[in-house]
């Protein structure tokens, strides 16, 4: 199996470098492929600046292998060839924005499948905001105030971003809406990562993650590790 990488938003500032870095890291290198999925900024037609902004990024950290893979939209998630650039990345990461279309760009498509088969060989899959979102099981739509089913990566977990600015208010319903699921609020320019040697998951970043689970809420700060519950 591979890796999972959860971004609080307010991707490609200074506070993500730790966690990106670190991914970079375990995915093989500063020489490894890094391919980015624009999808979420795709509905008011930012995904080329947004893909571009992430190259920018990740080339600033040493990477000499990153590339914007142009998957917008459903049509584009089941271009074959498109998945074979993905199934053969060592780094998939989403970019922000609307969360509904990226989860309905990817669910079911040749590009998630081609996703999964990267993760279970050993690459790093993650997301910023939205990006990380879809990977659990469930994410909640804020248009339509809906639980929607996610990717399911993470099964049983709901990613709550931009927690220290308007994410914790999602809290209390979702704790009403999702009574068996284990929430994580992870802050701006804050992320997780599970890489400890036992799987444990590790905070990176200038920010919190909190974790709300039926024993109460956990807060933990940059280099700390823990294990998800459930």
């Amino acid at each position: 199996m591979g890796f999972i990488l959860l971004e609080g938003g307010n991707e490609f500032h200074a506070g993500m470098a730790a966690s990106d870095e670190r991914a970079m890291a375990i995915s093989g290198g500063k020489s490894a492929p890094i391919r980015i999925i624009p999808a979420a900024a795709a509905p008011d037609d930012n995904d080329l600046r947004a893909g571009s902004h992430a190259v920018d990024w990740f080339q600033s950290l040493g990477a000499v292998d990153v590339r914007a893979v142009p998957v917008i939209d459903r049509a584009s998630a089941d271009r074959p060839e498109l998945a074979r650039e993905l199934q053969a990345a060592r780094f998939v990461f989403m970019l922000g924005g609307f969360t509904r279309h990226l989860a309905e760009t990817l669910m079911d498509s040749i590009a998630w499948k081609a996703m999964r088969i990267a993760y279970n060989t050993g690459a790093v899959i993650g997301g910023s905001s939205a990006g990380a979102m879809v990977l659990c099981e469930h994410y909640f739509d804020q248009a339509s105030g809906q639980v929607m089913p996610g990717l399911n990566l993470l099964p049983s977990y709901c990613v709550l971003p931009h927690h220290d600015t308007f994410g914790k208010s999602w809290a209390p319903p979702l704790t009403r809406l999702l009574p068996d699921a284990c929430l994580l609020g992870i802050d701006e320019e804050t992320g997780l990562l599970n890489d400890g040697p036992a799987g444990e998951w590790t905070v990176y970043g200038k920010g919190a993650a909190t974790v709300y689970s039926s024993s109460g809420q956990t807060v933990l700060i940059h280099g700390q590790r823990f294990v998800l519950p459930i």
